[in-house]
């Protein structure tokens, strides 16, 4: 059984932090979980000595303390440097790609920026002008020389001030407000960008749980940080410059008391956002292996019910879920380390006030005034100076987080499109061979030459390469050795925007976005549609596929609103749909992959004939199971193995009394 998560932090026991695990506050957490509940017998990724010992002396839990942070440093810089180029799935950029990018996305935005300063710079320059009145004040008072009039003037010109302010600090919360949501609109914009232009190949390759993890939780981190944390970020600092300003203003001498803490403050800034990088990255790292991990037993959960691995992949999912804790508990020792500093930090410029200001007003060097002065201003830099160290970590988060994110843009592209355009339809594959790992050809040496207009059919055992021959033909792949060539021209060699022009991949994969059926459909050819072309083009592609009619039983028709929350479509109609958004596409070259595999065999017969007529001046490869497919073509390729064991038409194959021959009567028995 798993055992249950109750909040951010592990309970104690074998593998969990215990009070000696976690600094400061957090030395009060308790339990009474047995010592061996997070053990994963038979996993190896946790070493023995990351697991706490309970019952040890209070000089060797420290001990062991200090050693488990340590070997979790390790293992949080390893996982970033392996991430940074990982030999299979997606890398992780640099910090500084993701500060480029935030000054990418300033540079557009002076304007807004420079006014968001302002703001808050015109605000926290009024708010700390009251200290000030109020410090003139002590000095009259104490000196004996304030009138009534001075004394009135003076608290008429606080509550001036105090108004003023309050109107800046709305202003620039407002600036900050609009600066931090503008920012975020054009950073989703821009990784949304990043991500579509992935090559297909890669997405493929990458894990599930890690693409997933990086377009849900890291996009959430880095909007968290664009919003709320970089214009926090823009207000306490100008807040905080602005009153060691007028620390320094009011009296140098009375100023050094700030000296300790600001030293403090950053060695301990320095010590953290030095190691929290690797700590975030790594973190979110093992949310993606939980990712994996759980949508994989979650999909597959009638096979595992069937193979009864249940067991199996639920201590799977354990293993994963307590690395993730060793990686959670490091950042969270980084944290709890980094707040006793502030703590300390925080207490000392009052007290250095109080120290500093009683010898120096001994020695008539500041007056009564200035010690109130001082204090006040000292006082007033706790809030935004805890504000800004807030910043600084969910920034820091954000930016692991960002770099995650433009770790996609880090992919390398898998073709460099040319200048050469098709000229012509035929469709030429030589010596095709492709591997998905290095060294292990699934596809050995095809040939194939098709004629504009032909009929292919594909079949063959599972496994054999069926659809890797599909893919590569479709230019969704490169193959390892030699082309596949449009009109002359290697389907890598044209850009994306072009090549789906001549020929597109249709699989037993499909989507239906959130859009009307109209948006839906043709989507694909958007920008050559405009007027009554949209709706007719839509309606024979709909006939074509012999959806018509129960898109028009629908609540709207081509209007009603599909995809998630709203219209259902069945398995089957989405299929329909995504053969539809084919047909408006209108490449010359289809290449069908089970394309009819979710809809009942009948239907599926009569929808290959309703679109026949559509595919007459087409040249289509079909990959199928149902054989009746490969009847109707002019000719079939078996494929065995990753070879072309036979070609040619129906009867010439059946002729033969070869593989084909064997497959099409046992597929008729």
């Amino acid at each position: 059984m798993t055992p249950p998560i109750t909040g951010i932090l592990p309970e104690p026991g074998e593998g969990r932090p215990d009070a000696a695990d976690l600094p400061g506050p957090a030395d009060a957490v308790q339990d009474d979980h047995p010592a061996d509940s997070w053990a994963i017998p038979g996993d190896d990724r946790i070493p023995p000595a990351l697991l706490v010992t309970p019952g040890l002396p209070w000089g060797r839990r420290l001990a062991a303390l200090r050693e488990r942070h340590r070997l979790r440093g390790e293992r949080a810089r390893a996982f970033y440097a392996d991430s940074r180029n990982p030999e299979r799935g997606l890398p992780v950029a640099g910090n500084a790609a993701a500060w480029a990018f935030v000054k990418r996305l300033l540079s557009t935005r002076k304007g807004l920026f420079a006014v968001t300063v302002g703001a808050n710079l015109a605000a926290a320059v009024a708010g700390l002008v009251v200290p000030r009145l109020l410090g003139d004040l002590v000095d009259a008072v104490t000196g004996g020389s304030a009138a009534l009039v001075q004394v009135d003037a003076i608290i008429s010109g606080v509550v001036v001030v105090v108004v003023v302010q309050a109107a800046l600090v709305f202003a620039g919360r407002r600036a900050s407000a609009v600066l931090g949501y503008d920012l975020l609109a054009a950073a989703r914009e821009e990784i949304v960008g990043t991500v579509l232009r992935l090559p297909l190949s890669r997405v493929e390759s990458a894990s599930s749980g890690d693409l997933l993890t990086r377009i849900t939780s890291d996009v959430s981190k880095m909007s968290q940080s664009v919003r709320w944390a970089f214009p926090q970020l823009v207000m306490s600092s100008v807040l905080v410059v602005a009153s060691l300003v007028a620390l320094v203003l009011n009296s140098p001498f009375l100023a050094i008391s700030i000296a300790g803490s600001l030293v403090v403050l950053v060695l301990a800034t320095r010590h953290y956002l030095k190691h929290a990088g690797a700590g975030y990255i790594t973190e979110s790292g093992t949310y993606s292996r939980i990712n994996s991990t759980t949508t994989e037993t979650v999909e597959g959960a009638r096979t595992v019910e069937a193979l009864g691995i249940g067991e199996r992949r639920i201590a799977i999912g354990d293993a994963d879920i307590a690395e993730s804790n060793q990686a959670e508990r490091y950042t969270m020792t980084l944290r709890n380390l980094f707040f006793i500093f502030l703590d300390v930090s925080y207490q000392l410029p009052l007290v250095g006030v109080v120290l500093l200001g009683t010898w120096g007003y001994s020695q008539g060097w500041v007056t009564l005034g200035q010690i109130t002065t001082a204090a006040i201003y000292v006082q007033g830099l706790v809030e935004p100076m805890d504000r800004l160290i807030q910043v600084f970590d969910t920034l820091q988060v954000g930016l692991a987080a960002t770099t995650r994110l433009l770790g996609v843009a880090e992919v390398p592209e898998d073709r460099v499109p040319g200048d050469a355009r098709p000229d012509g339809t035929e469709v030429v594959g030589t010596d095709l061979r492709f591997a998905y790992r290095p060294g292990t050809d699934v596809l050995h040496g095809i040939d194939l030459d098709l004629k504009p207009g032909e009929r292919l059919a594909i079949v063959g055992p599972s496994g054999s390469g069926k659809s890797t021959l599909g893919r590569l033909l479709a230019g969704i792949n490169g193959p390892r050795t030699r082309e596949v060539d449009i009109g002359g021209v290697d389907v890598m060699d044209l850009p994306l925007d072009v090549l789906r022009t001549e020929v597109a991949l249709v699989t037993q994969e499909h989507h239906v976005f959130v859009g009307t059926v109209r948006d839906n459909i043709v989507l694909a050819r958007d920008r050559q549609l405009a007027g009554a072309e949209v709706d007719r083009a839509v309606t024979e592609a709909l006939r074509a596929v012999d959806a018509l009619d129960w898109v028009e039983r629908l609540p709207q028709g081509l209007d009603t609103v599909l995809g998630h929350g709203r219209v259902h479509l069945t398995p089957a109609q989405a299929q329909q749909v995504a053969l539809a958004r084919l047909m408006v596409a209108d490449p010359h070259t289809l290449v069908l992959d089970e394309a009819t595999s979710l809809i009942d065999p009948r239907t599926a017969r009569h929808l290959e004939g309703s679109m026949a007529a559509l595919l007459a001046d087409r040249t289509v490869i079909a990959i199928a199971h149902r054989l009746h497919t490969a009847h109707d073509a002019d000719r079939i390729a078996v494929v065995i193995d990753g070879r072309v064991a036979e070609l040619g038409s129906h009867s010439e194959l059946l002729s033969r009394d070869g593989e084909y021959a064997r497959l099409w009567r046992t597929w008729r028995s």
